[in-house]
């Protein structure tokens, strides 16, 4: 039996077997209802794919021209890469671009049950908002109207630091009202969309902040720098391994406390090999397999015979290939439990939900680009002299707007969201790399990430899903 109560468009539901036994209440909240017809005309337009050299090359001779070409780019992408949020789940338009308009419609053809769950209902109305605005932005033709349409992006951008935990949390409490394939298709295709509208905001707010600077010269010779906006043009996979490395062992030993032992992370390979890269793409990877070998192995250490004896050592492997390069991350931590391993790179479903959903109400922002699940100082009071420290001791873009740099590894190790590596995956596929994951149970993992070298991928707008399917 359905009983339903109604209040300023929200309900409270209660589903009762017919034994009278409750199985479920919440409350729901139904979406204002909005003519489709701004939405249907952005959703007939198609996404434009970049690449990091694109990113690069436009950035590198930056004059007004360009910043104003930059901000038209993004006046017009955002709105479509918006729009996909769906009531039936029809993944169709998954292989379609992924801007704002793109998802909002994704949305509105999601189960109504779904829809108004309030965590995805909250996301929907932050999306339509965010489409509302940049949709009726008018073409940039002045300095001025750019500094206006950045004093949206930066709004928006902060507006958004809510909607990850609150997806992550909605597909939890739905993981049981729509099929669980079906689910993880959605949400990898609003990461990795999320993740592209990102991308051009901020690295057009730090072209802007570049062209301001007092350092740039338009009518000069290009000066040689480490970053063109947000893009690193010189990644090493090494230094970022140490450096992350040495954060998460921090993190770890503030925890278990400064008796516990932390395994050593060797390096070996291809130590000088270079890319470009939007760096803290590669330290939030990085971060949760370093932190997952670590973690795996303390804790066997920590319960097993030989408590008193050095933990086995973490191996980081980096191998450079014509166009790729490939960093191994080999541990013996024990490997991947039997009953985690087919729910490895799911979000909405798995054994342990109910406790990551505990998790998750813990964490009251995430960031989507520039270091993914960002925790507040606010949130983790116990740990502010650790998450100080994460993702600043590297180098760092001109920006200065705020940004998700603190690294997802600033989360207490007890705080397992079981989202790392889905995420990961995500960011690695987005720029035409990939992420494979081998466990032997009782011994140990070996993590495979590959990354296009040569900056010449086009963001990724299709889902690995979707691809395996054809």
């Amino acid at each position: 039996m359905l009983r339903s109560y109604s209040h300023n468009a929200t309900k409270v539901t209660n589903l009762i077997h017919a034994g009278g036994r409750l199985q479920q209440c919440y409350k729901i909240h139904i979406p204002p209802w909005r003519p489709a017809s701004p939405l249907d005309e952005w959703v007939a337009k198609d996404a434009r794919p970049i690449s990091l050299r694109q990113l690069m090359v436009f950035g590198r001779s930056l004059t007004e021209a360009r910043l104003i070409s930059s901000a038209n780019y993004v006046r017009t992408e955002l709105p479509t890469r918006s729009i996909y949020f769906s009531s039936t789940p029809s993944i169709s338009c998954i292989d379609k671009s992924n801007r704002l308009a793109h998802r909002i419609r994704d949305m509105q053809t999601l189960p109504y049950v779904v829809v108004t769950n309030p965590h995805m209902s909250q996301v929907y109305e932050l999306y339509y908002k965010a489409f509302e605005s940049f949709r009726r932005v008018r073409e940039i033709k002045t300095l001025d109207d750019n500094e206006r349409l950045c004093k949206v992006i930066s709004s928006t951008l902060q507006e958004h630091l809510t909607v990850i935990p609150k997806l992550a949390m909605g597909v939890l409490e739905c993981r049981d009202l729509m099929n669980p394939s079906d689910m993880d298709k959605f949400m990898n295709t609003i990461l990795r969309s999320r993740i592209s509208r990102r991308v051009i905001a901020e690295q057009h707010l730090a072209l802007t902040e570049t062209f301001h600077s007092h350092s740039h010269f338009p009518d000069g010779k290009p000066v040689e720098a480490e970053f063109v906006g947000e893009v690193f043009l010189r990644c090493n996979a090494k230094e970022v391994v140490e450096r992350v490395g040495r954060e998460v062992q921090a993190l770890m030993s503030a925890t278990y406390g400064p008796s516990t032992i932390m395994p050593e992370i060797r390096l070996a390979g291809h130590l000088e090999a270079t890319f470009p890269y939007i760096l803290s793409h590669l330290e939030y990877i990085i971060g949760e397999l370093l932190r997952n070998s670590i973690q795996a192995v303390v804790e066997k250490q920590r319960t097993g015979r030989n408590m008193n004896k050095p933990p086995p050592p973490i191996d980081v492997t980096v191998c450079e290939a014509p166009q790729h390069v490939i960093i191994r991350v080999s541990d013996q931590g024990g490997g991947i439990p039997r009953d985690i391993l087919p729910y490895l790179w799911a979000f909405s479903k798995g054994p342990r939900s109910n406790q990551r959903l505990e998790n998750l109400n813990q964490v009251p922002k995430m960031a989507a680009t520039m270091q993914e699940l960002r925790v507040t100082d606010e949130a983790l009071p116990g740990l502010q002299g650790s998450a100080e420290t994460i993702g600043n001791q590297g180098p760092s873009s001109t920006s200065t707007h705020e940004t998700s740099l603190s690294s997802l590894t600033s989360r207490p190790p007890n705080l397992r969201l079981g989202m790392g590596l889905p995420l990961s995956r995500v960011y690695a596929e987005y720029w035409a790399g990939s992420l494979e994951m081998h466990s032997l149970e009782g011994y140990g993992c070996d993590a495979f990430l590959q990354i296009s070298k040569l900056g010449n991928k086009n963001e990724q707008l299709t889902m690995r899903a979707s691809m395996d399917a054809i």
